[in-house]
C-alpha cells in the first residue's frame, strides 16, 4: 500500500484497505483507487455530522481531514446519509453517473467489510442502496479503414523507436489489452505465440499472438537493449532510458500517431485501441462472444456484450442520416379531408359513450 495513504489513513479504513490488498489480491492502484473514494466520502460525513456544514466546493472540501475519523463516526453512517453525499457529488463537484456508480461501489466494499467480516456493525446502510442508471453509450473506436492509416504512420527518426512504438500499437490492436496490461509485459511472459497478461484484481490470461504480433515482436527484440541493472531488466517494453515503459509515455505516443494519421480529436486514447481491437474481432473476424470475453479478461460477460450490439446501432445510425430519412409524402387534399372527417366521427361516438355512461 502506498506510504502515503498510510500516513494519512485513519485506523479502520486501513484495516479494509489492508483487506482489500492482501485477503481480495486487489492491485495498488484499485486499492488507492477505493481510498480516494472513500477520503472523498468522509470529508464530507466529517463536515456534515462534526462541523454541521455542507461543503460549497471542491476545495473546501479537500481541507477537511480525516486522520482523526472516528469508528464511531464511521459506523453511524445512515442510508440518507449516502444520499445526501450522491446529491452533492452531483450538484456540487458535478461527478457524472459513472463517476457516482465508483464512489458507491467504494462505499459498499467497505460496509461489506464491517459487517461480514468485523463486529463493528450488525447492520449494512447500503444493502438497499441501487446504483444510478447509466445510458449505455458505444465505445469510440477506430474503424479497419482507420486503423491501417494508424499503423501505417507509425514512423520516428530511429529505427529502434519505430520497431518498439509499431509492436505496442500492433499488440493492442490485435490483442485487445490495457495500458496497464501492455506496460506489465515482462520477457518471460512471451512463450512461443502466446502472451501472459497480468489484468486487473491481479488476474491471468493467456492471450495467443497472431502473425503481424509475432512479426512485429521480433522486429522490435533486434533492437531491444537489457538494462545492466534493475527491476526493469525483464521489461518488454523499455524506454529510452533503458526503463520500462509508464502508461502515460504509452498515451503520448498513441496521440503522436494519432496526430500524425490525421485522427486526432475523436477522442480515440489507448484504451479505445482496445475497443477497437474488440469490434474489429467481433465484426470482421466473427469472433464468438464467449472468446471474446476471455480475450479481453472480462469477469462478467455482459460487459462484452456492448459489442454486439454496436454493429445494429451502426446501422441505425446510418439510416438515420441518410439525406432522405426526413422526406415524406404530402396527403392529398382528399386524404386530409377523410383523416378530419374519420376525427369527427370518432369524437361524436366519445360523446356518445360519455352520454350513455351518465
Amino acid at each position: 500500500m502506498d506510504k502515503n495513504i498510510l500516513f494519512e489513513c485513519p485506523e479502520i479504513l486501513r484495516e479494509f484497505l489492508f483487506y482489500m490488498e492482501t485477503i481480495l489480491g486487489r492491485s495498488p492502484k484499485t486499492v488507492q483507487g477505493y481510498y480516494i473514494e472513500l477520503r472523498t466520502f468522509f470529508r464530507y460525513i466529517k463536515s456534515v455530522k462534526e462541523l454541521n456544514r455542507v461543503p460549497q466546493s471542491l476545495q473546501e472540501l479537500e481541507e477537511i481531514s480525516i486522520q482523526d475519523l472516528t469508528k464511531e463516526l464511521v459506523c453511524g453512517v445512515t442510508l440518507n446519509d449516502i444520499y445526501g453525499f450522491l446529491h452533492f457529488c452531483m450538484d456540487v463537484l458535478g461527478n457524472n453517473t459513472a463517476s457516482r456508480s465508483r464512489k458507491i461501489a467504494s462505499i459498499r466494499g467497505l460496509y461489506k467489510y464491517l459487517t461480514t467480516r468485523t463486529n463493528y456493525m450488525e447492520e449494512d446502510p447500503t444493502k438497499n442502496l441501487d446504483m444510478p442508471s447509466q445510458r449505455q453509450s458505444i465505445p469510440k473506436f477506430l474503424t479497419l479503414a482507420q486503423s491501417l492509416v494508424l499503423l501505417a504512420h507509425v514512423q520516428d527518426s530511429s529505427p529502434a523507436t519505430t520497431a518498439r512504438d509499431y509492436c505496442m500499437i500492433t499488440l493492442m490492436l490485435n490483442c485487445g489489452m490495457r495500458v496497464s496490461e501492455l506496460v506489465g509485459i515482462n520477457l518471460e511472459d512471451i512463450r512461443d505465440n502466446t502472451l501472459k497478461l497480468l489484468g486487473k484484481g491481479n488476474k491471468e490470461r493467456i492471450v495467443f499472438l497472431n502473425e503481424a504480433c509475432m512479426t512485429a515482436l521480433e522486429q522490435y527484440l533486434k533492437f531491444r537493449k537489457t538494462p545492466d541493472t534493475g527491476t526493469d531488466r525483464t521489461a518488454l517494453f523499455l524506454s529510452k532510458q533503458n526503463r520500462r515503459m509508464t502508461a502515460r509515455r504509452v498515451e503520448q505516443i498513441v496521440q503522436k500517431y494519432l496526430k500524425a494519421s490525421g485522427l486526432d480529436g475523436q477522442g480515440i486514447s489507448p484504451h479505445k485501441l482496445r475497443h477497437t481491437a474488440a469490434t474489429l474481432m467481433y465484426q470482421h473476424g466473427g469472433v464468438d462472444i464467449r472468446a471474446l470475453k476471455e480475450i479481453l479478461g472480462h469477469a462478467n460477460i455482459g460487459t462484452t456484450e456492448i459489442y454486439t450490439h454496436i454493429t445494429d446501432r451502426m446501422i441505425e445510425d446510418a439510416a438515420n442520416r441518410s439525406p432522405l430519412s426526413e422526406v415524406k409524402r404530402r396527403p392529398t387534399q382528399q386524404e386530409l379531408l377523410l383523416e378530419e372527417l374519420e376525427k369527427e366521427k370518432q369524437q361524436k361516438d366519445k360523446e356518445k359513450e360519455a352520454a350513455a355512461e351518465e
